[in-house]
């Protein structure tokens, strides 16, 4: 059986266990503060649509479980993921650039 977002018992701000990144990132397309939208696949192709205008990229885990997202033809990052629950249901993810601390928070769609 696969594992679904409301069989998880996280709390907002809780660190994605890396068993749980694939499902966290495809499990709906995410709106972001400033109107963007960006849609995961389990493949590890990602679409990132701002003001109208699709960018593709690409999403993986390194060997230490980390999650990395590259859009070409060279930008590379890679961003802590953190749940966002509110009453008690997971309704986003916050991603937080390592090294720069710099956040994005997306709600699922």
């Amino acid at each position: 059986m696969a594992l679904s977002l409301e069989d998880l018992h996280v709390e907002d701000g809780d660190e994605v266990a890396v068993e749980h990144i694939p499902t966290a990132l495809t499990a709906a397309s995410l709106a972001y503060d400033d109107g963007a939208t960006q849609r995961f696949e389990s493949g590890g192709d990602t679409t990132y649509v701002e003001h109208g205008r699709p960018t593709r990229g690409e999403w993986y885990l390194d060997d230490d479980g980390r999650f990395w997202s590259f859009w070409p033809p060279s930008y590379r990052a890679c961003y802590d993921l953190r749940w966002i629950v509110k009453d008690g249901k997971v309704v986003g993810l916050s991603f937080i650039e390592v090294g720069r601390q710099s956040r994005f928070d997306g709600r699922y769609q």
